[in-house]
């Protein structure tokens, strides 16, 4: 680079930049759907990235994009990839990657408003966007968060500071005369787990509750549950349902749950990080309307928006209780109040926090609703589609109902080894990327369909290609 002495690009420089990052990401949307999805990892790079010392003199711009192509995306799963169906990840929509980059530059820190005026009404836009999707009132709001798992986790901090009031900011824990117990179900994701354990409830004051054949929970468990605590002067307070559990995408029955916390004047929380944006859909809608019946709801526009990492929501009903929650004052953090922004900082944990709601804005503003919903709905079809397939395929198993784009099935006949064997080696030659799954205490290969670029075709090939594995692993035997 000709000027050592400054971090700036001179014009030259910025073009070639320009130039080199258009056609890496040509290259890679062009590239992605014939290459493997698990890369063959080279060892010994990875360990000169992690071994040789950053250069004292800049390698400059053609350098450091060499660097990129030689090193870094040939060791890099390919989740672009139409048979990356392993987890609730999908590709990065076309513009998201351009509106990364403008955010970026601009660097705003959306803590409050002085510091990212356009940045607040922005992220305010994308909030009311979502927030409809459910019929939530006027008074309600949220804050775009890095994912579910830190959604939830301030979902929690919400109900229990709702529950406890202020002497629970005061004292904490400390103050509560019996212990708080939240539930949620047996099928619910790790983070709830985690979430009790950070907040101090401890894991002896989660109750899991059982869940039927379908895997959601059961409100009428839920219902004893809460009767035999508060018998032995335990004090329930919030219930954590899922809209699309991981491991095969049921949704608990939100509606019945809904009332029975109305009745036991418990917070209802929804984990929708996986299913909640389905009601897109117009197959899903109705089945996932009753979350706006909840307190909060997590979600995750980094999942169906297809939104880069990271871009996760929490909604909440009463935007006052997010504030009551996460406002702290400081003389150093004087922040003047308008009616038209938001002090972001006032309604989470974080006081840096970059301007995640962009991307999510940018990529409605250039698409269009229409196109996500379309999207939401193809995927759908698809996963019906590959139930189908395996209800019509002697030799294939399904071993849960599909409500949404998880299908969970196994080799028929199979033992666990076997089918785990054909996973692996599924994996291990790059086909694609499935994982792995237990259900009712059998082993199961799992495909999420979260992916636009997936058609039929793919399905056909996954599933064509697991017989074909399955059968040399038995004339080898």
């Amino acid at each position: 680079m000709a000027d050592t002495g400054t971090l700036n690009l001179s014009d030259g420089e910025i073009k070639l930049a320009g130039s080199l990052l258009t056609e890496l990401l040509r290259g890679y949307e062009r590239t992605a759907p014939s290459g493997r999805v698990m890369p063959r990892i080279d060892r010994g790079v990875l360990e000169g990235l992690l071994r040789d010392p950053f250069p004292a003199a800049g390698a400059g711009i053609e350098g450091l994009f060499r660097e990129i192509q030689e090193t870094v995306l040939p060791n890099s799963t390919a989740i672009a990839h139409p048979r990356f169906l392993a987890y609730v990840l999908g590709p990065a929509n076309g513009i998201a990657p351009f509106a990364d980059a403008v955010a970026s530059a601009l660097n705003q820190n959306c803590n409050f408003w002085q510091l990212s005026p356009a940045a607040s009404v922005i992220e305010q836009s994308v909030i009311g966007w979502l927030a409809g999707l459910f019929g939530y009132p006027g008074g309600s709001g949220g804050i775009v968060t890095s994912g579910g798992s830190m959604a939830n986790l301030m979902a929690i901090a919400t109900a229990l500071r709702h529950r406890c009031g202020d002497e629970f900011a005061k004292q904490g824990l400390q103050s509560v005369e019996s212990p708080l117990v939240l539930y949620t179900s047996a099928e619910a994701h790790r983070c709830v787990e985690k979430a009790a354990v950070i907040l101090g409830l401890g894991l002896a004051n989660v109750r899991k509750i059982p869940v039927d054949s379908s895997f959601m929970m059961r409100a009428d468990l839920l219902e004893a549950a809460v009767r035999e605590d508060r018998a032995v002067g335990k004090t329930p307070f919030c219930v954590v349902a899922t809209a699309g559990t991981v491991n095969t995408g049921a949704i608990d029955p939100i509606g019945p749950i809904a009332d029975l916390c109305g009745r036991e004047d418990l917070w209802l929380h929804v984990d929708g990080a996986y299913g909640a944006l389905f009601a897109l859909g117009r197959e899903t809608r109705d089945v996932l309307l009753p979350c706006g019946r909840a307190d909060s709801i997590a979600l995750d526009p980094h999942k169906l928006l297809f939104i880069p990492l990271e871009a996760g929501c929490l909604l909440v009903r009463r935007q006052e209780t997010l504030r009551q929650a996460f406002s702290f004052s400081a003389s150093y953090l004087s922040a003047d109040q308008d009616p038209l922004f938001v002090n972001y900082m006032d309604y989470g944990p974080q006081l840096s926090r970059s301007f995640k709601a962009f991307k999510v804005w940018c990529s409605l503003r250039a698409f269009g609703v229409l196109a996500f919903r379309e999207a939401v709905e193809r995927m759908v079809r698809l996963a019906r589609y590959m139930e189908r397939r395996i209800l019509e395929e002697a030799r294939l198993e399904l071993l849960a109902p599909v409500p949404l784009s998880a299908v969970c099935f196994r080799i028929r006949g199979a033992g666990d080894g076997e089918n785990r064997h054909v996973l692996e080696d599924l994996v291990r030659e790059g086909t694609a990327l499935l994982g792995p799954v237990s259900i009712n205490g059998q082993f199961g290969i799992r495909a999420c369909i979260t992916n636009y670029r997936t058609t039929e075709a793919d399905i056909d090939l996954v599933l064509e290609r697991l017989l074909s594995l399955a059968g040399r692993f038995r004339n080898d035997g």
